[in-house]
């Protein structure tokens, strides 16, 4: 939730901060604002209700040819959304503005603090609590050192001022005395530096750097930069300075931008055979007929004694956690459990010896999986992560794991990388089963059905036509069901979720065995019942399920195999995907029901890649 971005030398600072708040809806907002430092050492700030245009409207009609300057995206959490709490904002007296990503915790007792020394505010929220925190320890350390004016006195006066604060932030200040600097902070909400040529970027992740920079920094927890045009200095808040690496980025400007699709949603939709390609790419060995996972960092013999897997996970990457249990317990015959992680941080459950924790996430800053997976390293155990974002929070906690490599994802509902974790699973299940009872041959078998996956999943993208039709046939219901059985009851449950998140639809995903014990009391004429059913073992117990439904009524959706006659019969809407291994049938059949909730959001008037409520990155509880 929420963008932060920053921007220091020769460019004109408005420009680019509109650019990068662009660049950065996905996150979710529901206001933004830009300050930048004008002639005279005055900020120049505006700020707006709704979306990055109506701000840049505000901000052409007053252009700035400033170089430095900070902006924001808001998604309310202490008061409402109005223009008074949209960020950036400024201390009392004005010595400074900032901008801030998180929740602070015990900003009520600070601010009573500070209330009772004087200080006045004009917002509700917790942020500008910190701006007059800080403008109050920028004053104790003029005090003590009334001569000394270096910019340091503003860093130390930051440091004093976090040392106080509980919660999570990511902050980007401004001082009014020191026009030609950028500070910036981080402890929980993840702040990256771009490094450029006589200028420096600061953004939330990288997506608004790419195009201006192909090198960044990634600050870690506790550490606070000063940046010029011509400098980075990074320094722990407790330590001093410290060594900061320079990392290459990873990213194209196609990898951010639209490409002529209509939405970025349909455009990762399509993109997910090349990210599949990605994320395989160089991990499966056919000498040792296994996948290769160096990043894991345990040993084969520390692999072999593990007994138990628990995964963490929130939203979609819970569904994949779930698929993930699947192919474990079958191909590796390992004990999995899979806990929400905002129930897993605060339950006390009884964790064996030998367990392996993995938190499984696709931005890296889910506050509730980073929580958890601080608990559970708290309680001794391994900690490892499968994870779409380099450098982010959880990528850097972890101990270890697995990149997904699949590309930025912008669009709010999780496409690519929702089968880029099922797949980074199935290798995580083909590399535990080899290392147990799997046989050679059955390990070089399953590396030829994982190749093929990419290749399915184009195959299935051709039954977009078809989906859009049955689109538009059911686009006025109001409820939908979603059935599956063994792999494909997640499925049922990740197909359910995309419709309610983007056309807000209500939709349940029931294991389809289970409609007889009350969920078919729902079933009606107007209700249509998904079917994810491609052949099987279990296939005739599905059928049996459907038929249940038919004889009420309902109208049926199948998602079936190639060459399926026998669900022709039962049903005209019947989207055919290639046939895979049942193991990897999510990976497959989730495509047409990506495809279903895009097309029914789009005929209803949707805002497909900021649906509203939801947020990309959700980086408070």
């Amino acid at each position: 939730m929420c963008g932060i971005v920053g921007y220091i030398g020769p460019r004109v600072a408005q420009e680019f901060l509109l650019e990068g708040l662009s660049r950065l809806e996905y996150r979710g907002y529901d206001s933004a604002g830009v300050a930048t430092i004008g002639p005279g050492c005055d900020f120049e700030v505006f700020r707006e209700v709704g979306r990055i245009k109506r701000l840049a409207q505000l901000v052409h009609e007053h252009p700035s040819r400033s170089g430095i300057g900070i902006g924001h995206t808001r998604w309310a959490t202490h008061g409402a959304p109005t223009v008074q709490n949209a960020h950036p904002h400024r201390s009392a007296n004005g010595e400074l503005i900032l901008a801030h990503n998180g929740v602070i915790e015990n900003y009520d007792e600070i601010k009573n603090r500070l209330l009772k020394l004087g200080y006045q505010f004009a917002s509700e929220t917790d942020t500008e609590v910190i701006a007059n925190l800080i403008e109050e320890c920028l004053k104790q350390r003029k005090r003590c050192f009334p001569h000394d004016s270096e910019r340091a006195v503003g860093l130390e006066a930051i440091k004093d001022a976090i040392g106080q604060l509980r919660g999570t932030y990511g902050l980007v200040v401004m001082f009014r005395e020191w026009p030609d600097a950028i500070f910036a902070a981080r402890l929980g909400s993840p702040l990256v530096v771009g490094v450029g040529e006589g200028e420096h970027f600061v953004a939330s992740d990288a997506s608004p750097l790419v195009g201006y920079t192909d090198r960044i920094v990634y600050l870690a927890d506790h550490q606070v930069a000063m940046i010029t045009a011509d400098s980075l200095e990074v320094s722990h808040r407790d330590h001093g300075l410290v060594d900061h690496d320079i990392h290459e980025l990873q990213l194209d400007a196609n990898s951010v931008d639209l490409n002529g699709f209509e939405h970025y949603m349909l455009k990762e939709i399509f993109e997910q055979p090349s990210a599949l390609r990605n994320t395989l790419r160089g991990r499966l060995n056919d000498d040792d007929a296994t996948a290769v996972l160096g990043g894991l960092n345990m040993t084969p013999s520390q692999l072999r004694s593990i007994k138990r897997i628990v995964f963490t996970a929130c939203g979609t990457s819970w569904h994949s956690s779930l698929v993930g249990e699947y192919m474990l317990e079958e191909i590796a015959q390992i004990p999995v459990e899979v806990e929400y992680a905002s129930e897993l941080r605060y339950r006390n459950s009884p964790m064996w010896d030998n367990t392996l924790v993995f938190a499984i996430t696709q931005s890296g800053e889910t506050a509730d999986t980073l929580a958890a997976l601080r608990e559970m390293k708290r309680k001794g155990h391994r900690t490892l992560a499968i994870c779409n974002v380099i450098g982010s929070s959880i990528a850097q906690e972890a101990e270890g794991g697995i990149y997904l490599h699949a590309g930025p994802e912008i669009g709010v509902a999780s496409t690519k990388a929702y089968t880029s974790q099922c797949l980074a699973l199935a290798m995580l299940a083909l590399h535990f089963g080899r290392l147990r009872h799997l046989s050679y041959a059955d390990g070089r078998a399953m590396i030829e059905q994982i190749r093929a996956v990419p290749d399915a999943v184009q195959q299935a993208l051709s039954s977009n036509d078809t989906v859009k039709r049955i689109a538009a046939k059911f686009k006025d219901c109001q409820n939908f069901l979603y059935l599956g059985r063994h792999y494909n009851f997640p499925t049922a449950l990740e197909g359910a979720l995309k419709l309610k998140e983007i056309s807000y639809i209500h939709a349940e995903g029931y294991p389809a065995a289970e409609m007889k014990h009350g969920p078919i009391a729902l079933v009606d004429r107007n209700t249509p019942s998904v079917f994810v059913m491609p052949k099987g073992f279990i296939y005739d117990k599905v059928m049996s399920n459907l038929e249940e439904i038919k004889a009420r009524g309902g109208p049926v959706i199948a998602i079936a195999a190639e060459g399926d006659r026998r669900i022709e019969k039962m049903t005209e809407d019947v989207i055919f995907i290639p046939h895979v291994s049942e193991f990897l049938q999510p990976i497959v059949s989730i495509i047409p029901l990506q495809l279903l909730a895009y097309h029914i959001a789009v005929m209803r008037g949707c805002d497909v890649d900021k649906p509203r409520n939801l947020a990309k990155s959700v980086t408070v509880e």
